[in-house]
């Protein structure tokens, strides 16, 4: 059982004059060594054996769609949508705002800006029948609430979350495009794991065999570092050093000739990988691009062995909180998205759906729950597992002295300060001990989980 909380305090305190501690202060002592994946790999018995084959994880994407509402199957969507079904599923996503909300500037948005936002939804434009078409995603873009890039925050000056930004999608994503908005300039489209306004400069269309096949297409570069790009190429510039996140499967051109260059760039010394690029007339075109052998890529899904999961997302310690994968970054439930499809894991996008999915193993909690049961769960938890709690995931990284520890991208955190609570801001993917976090001034962490998500076990029995 883990040891009581007043004794892990002193546990912390004494590691952190023993070794130094990483954070400023003592309320939340972390030293060095535990930002580093190796300590947490040494601790674990059999760490790289595989979890989870191939096998197994293909069983339970192909589940996903099927029993995960959130998921989109693309290949399953009709030719054409009724008006009544795509005007719902359009004010599903672009609601009017339920609360105030501030611009840039400071001011609350007004009455007239709101029925502006919802005049450019043109929703009085679709027609009886809409017919589907596809597209390609050509760069990271944002996944809006409004076809529009003004930035709104839930009180003024407080800047860093953006409340008209859902996600963000990636080169190769393919979407289903269904509507315009009013100026032309945005497209409201589902993504397998996500629907939401994209700008339309961000989209190849192409036809639905084009589309989905490339999705599909082996084999497969996986995007397995932090700051992966394209090599540079004067001679097109739509495809010159373009960002790719980690998690990206790009088609690999692996029977590219050795001797042919692209874009005037001897090929042997690259990976070459088909992307998609968008032509004048807003058309998909696919086309070779190099990516340096130097840089941190696989061929092929990577496998999941607890010390590769945390190697992967050690690799993201430090970098900026962004909500709905702002800024460059991500956000919690983003974070672990992207962690896990470098190993071909399909996860829904938020973190309440991540938390309920019945295509993943999880123990739920609610309000008749006790604390003991609480506390035997958190001492059953295992490397990779999730935790949740309202609004938030975290994931188990280790143990120490029987208290478990986890890597979570966060705005802040709150710890008990004596009497007081104090709150550290570390907007960043950070390493904390779990049991000492606050969700409020009367709940820790502990007593608002709400879910246990084992991702490394196989699609639950009964499940299909």
């Amino acid at each position: 059982m883990p040891v009581l909380r007043a004794t892990f305090a002193t546990l912390l305190l004494t590691l952190s004059l023993a070794t130094g501690s990483a954070f400023a202060g003592d309320a939340l002592p972390v030293a060095p060594a535990q930002l580093d994946a190796a300590y947490w790999i040494a601790k674990l018995p059999d760490a790289e054996r595989v979890i989870l084959d191939a096998g197994a994880i293909a069983a339970r994407n192909a589940a996903l769609p099927k029993l995960e509402p959130s998921w989109h199957d693309l290949a399953a969507l009709p030719a054409s949508l009724d008006r009544d079904e795509l005007r719902a599923m359009i004010e599903q996503r672009s609601a009017p705002p339920t609360r105030t909300l501030y611009a840039e500037d400071g001011h609350a948005l007004t009455p007239d800006e709101i029925a502006a936002l919802r005049d450019a939804l043109a929703l009085d434009a679709i027609p009886d029948r809409t017919g589907v078409n596809f597209a390609l995603v050509v760069h990271r873009a944002s996944l809006r609430t409004f076809p529009t890039m003004q930035h709104v925050f839930s009180k003024p000056g407080d800047v860093d979350i953006d409340r008209f930004q859902e996600s963000a999608l990636f080169p190769g994503t393919p979407v289903a495009v269904l509507h315009a908005g009013r100026d032309g300039r945005w497209r409201f489209v589902v993504a397998p794991n996500y629907a939401a306004w994209i700008a339309a400069d961000a989209l190849a269309e192409g036809t639905r065999d084009q589309v989905l096949g490339y999705a599909t297409r082996q084999p497969q570069l996986v995007i397995t570092g932090d700051d992966v790009r394209t090599a540079f190429d004067p001679s097109r510039p739509a495809l010159s050093q373009l960002p790719l996140d980690m998690g990206v499967h790009l088609p690999l051109l692996a029977d590219w000739p050795r001797d042919e260059a692209v874009s005037g760039q001897a090929a042997y010394a690259a990976w070459v990988v088909q992307l998609p690029k968008r032509d004048a007339n807003g058309r998909l075109q696919l086309v070779p691009a190099l990516i340096p052998r130097g840089s941190d890529v696989r061929v092929g899904d990577l496998a999941l062995s607890r010390a590769n999961l945390l190697r992967q997302a050690f690799k993201l310690l430090g970098e900026r909180y962004g909500w709905g994968h702002d800024y460059d970054g991500r956000d919690c439930s983003g974070f672990l998205s992207d962690v896990f499809a470098t190993f071909g894991v399909r996860m829904p996008r938020n973190t309440g759906d991540q938390a309920r999915s019945s295509v993943f193993a999880h123990q739920s909690f609610d309000d008749t729950a006790s604390r003991a049961d609480r506390m035997r769960a958190v001492a059953a938890l295992q490397v990779g597992d999730l935790v949740y709690i309202p609004g938030h995931v975290l994931m188990v990284v280790g143990f120490e002295h029987g208290e478990p520890w986890v890597i979570h991208d966060v705005q802040g955190v709150s710890v008990r300060e004596g009497g007081t609570l104090r709150r550290i801001p570390l907007n960043g993917v950070s390493v904390t001990p779990l049991l000492p976090l606050q969700f409020d001034a009367g709940h820790d962490y502990l007593a608002r989980m709400t879910s246990i998500v084992h991702p490394l076990a196989p699609l639950p029995t009964g499940a299909h």
